[in-house]
């Protein structure tokens, strides 16, 4: 059968019976509004299509949906064990305490971390080290001989003192034409014994029982004495007493304060702060087996130590260097102490004072020196230690002190003590108006001396006050270096000589290696 054309195509489908009317397509409604106009069939709803964000009708809703898609393991059972309270209960309790480990752990993790931890790592080396400085002092504060003429008041009125006390007669008491009270009258800030109220009953039936033990101090009657003596400002408003309940703390404190008026008003050219001939007080010296000169050590005099002599200083062009340990590859010296020109009420002991220290440090005797005695033979052993701090978030430390907000008054590096030192004597020249003996002065500032500054005693002890108790920040100024190194010293035996070599030397000699 020939193909039929579009127009043949509508002729037999009027021939043919009536089938029913198709459901009218997209594409064919544009051919059908010919026909005539029908009303339009209602649209369909079409399938529901995921948005991108949804929006839940309730916070169950998103709970569940949270638990149904999450890869966190047992949250589904939270919503498919609904139906089991008890189930429902206990996957709770465990899903919540997962998740309270985890935030704990994420504590720890997080804290640990914003606490800058370190690792220390200590190495041991045997290798060949820079020798340290030594400073030996003689213990005997300027002589009698010397400075008899500054002393001699001090010393008669303090001996007088001693027997209007305590009823004591020095050895070295003469008969003087002065009285008492002439005497006690030629210098300020007398020493007394001051009355104190007693204390109460209980307290002193306790004091009663448990002072059974004597001690070797002169007997004030302590229940109601105490003994000190009197400072006061600049124009006598406020005065206070320095009291000790010890009779021999407050003599030797207070011949010591006038001893320090005295050294203020010696020149520094006094011919005796001169050196001391290294003979006197040392008879060998011996390093490495090889004998010591002048060359190997500097001089210098302590207000309270004598004559002090440091071996091995920066000064030194050769500096001493050491390979081997052994008391025979160190530093080996034989002492003589003299014992007669001694000041009793400023030193109390017979020897030397030894301190190893660094190159680049003072000599600060007070702080880390100890005491040889005559008579024996003490060995002491050193060890090096070297210390790094980190600063920044590490640590609060200084590399070269440059960033602490103290003057350096010493000649030397910047160490912790030459900053707490410094910063003491700043505010004792800012407070008091003159500077501490014991420590260096700027240029242009005098001594303190109660003869032109008469109220520098109460300054000075009020100040000492509010040092110790850190009211002056000077502990909190001054940090520690970075870089940190010290010698500790160990003395590790002791030798009392035989009375055959008792016989060779002099009585009051002292050897001392290290």
């Amino acid at each position: 059968m020939p193909g039929l054309r579009k127009g043949d195509k509508l002729k037999e489908q009027d021939s043919s019976p009536p089938q029913p009317t198709p459901r009218p397509r997209k594409g064919d409604k544009h051919e059908e509004q010919g026909l005539g106009p029908e009303p339009a069939a209602p649209q369909q709803p079409m399938a529901e299509e995921e948005a991108l964000i949804e929006f839940h009708r309730s916070y169950r809703e998103l709970f569940e949906f949270f638990c149904n898609n999450t890869t966190i393991h047992g949250a589904i059972r939270l919503v498919c064990s609904r139906h089991n309270r008890m189930k429902t209960a206990f996957w709770a309790v465990l899903w919540l305490c997962t998740f309270g480990v985890m935030y704990w752990q994420f504590g720890l993790l997080f804290g640990e971390y914003f606490s800058y931890p370190v690792s220390l790592n200590i190495n041991l080396n045997s290798d060949k080290l820079v020798f340290p400085a030594v400073t030996i002092c003689t213990l005997n504060p300027y002589r009698y001989a010397e400075i008899k003429e500054e002393l001699e008041e001090l010393d008669r009125i303090t001996e007088q003192t001693l027997y209007d006390l305590y009823k004591y007669n020095s050895t070295t008491l003469v008969a003087h034409s002065r009285g008492r009270r002439e005497l006690r009258g030629t210098l300020p800030h007398p020493l007394q014994r001051l009355r104190v109220p007693p204390p109460p009953h209980g307290a002193r039936r306790a004091r009663s029982a448990a002072s059974s033990v004597r001690d070797n101090n002169p007997q004030v009657d302590r229940k109601d004495w105490k003994i000190g003596f009197q400072l006061c400002n600049q124009n006598k408003s406020d005065c206070f007493y320095q009291t000790y309940s010890s009779g021999v703390d407050a003599v030797r404190e207070w011949y010591r304060f006038h001893y320090i008026n005295i050294l203020s008003r010696l020149p520094e050219t006094l011919p005796s702060l001169e050196e001391d001939t290294l003979g006197n007080f040392i008879f060998a010296c011996r390093f490495n087996q090889v004998s010591c000169n002048q060359a190997n050590y500097s001089h210098f005099h302590h207000p309270m130590y004598g004559n002090c002599y440091t071996f091995n200083d920066k000064n030194n062009s050769n500096l001493w260097m050491s390979s081997m340990p052994g008391i025979n590859n160190g530093l080996s010296l034989m002492l003589r102490t003299e014992q007669n020109d001694f000041i009793p009420l400023l030193s109390t002991v017979t020897g030397a004072r030894v301190m190893v220290h660094g190159q680049d440090e003072p000599a600060f005797m007070d702080d880390g020196g100890f005491n040889l005695r005559p008579g024996v033979e003490t060995s002491i052993s050193m060890r090096k230690e070297a210390l790094d701090r980190l600063g920044g978030d590490y640590g609060d430390c200084t590399k070269n002190g440059s960033d602490v907000p103290v003057k350096n008054l010493y000649p030397s590096k910047y160490t912790q003590q030459v900053c707490i030192h410094s910063c003491f004597q700043e505010s004792m020249i800012k407070a008091c108006g003159c500077a501490y003996i014991f420590y260096p002065r700027p240029q242009n500032v005098e001594y303190c001396d109660y003869k032109k500054h008469s109220s520098w005693g109460y300054c000075y002890y009020k100040l000492q006050a509010d040092f110790s108790s850190d009211h002056l920040g000077c502990f909190t100024k001054c940090r520690k270096p970075c870089r940190n190194g010290s010698s500790r010293c160990y003395p590790c035996r002791t030798i009392t000589p035989s009375a055959t070599r008792g016989m060779e030397w002099p009585k009051s000699t002292s050897s001392s290696r290290s």
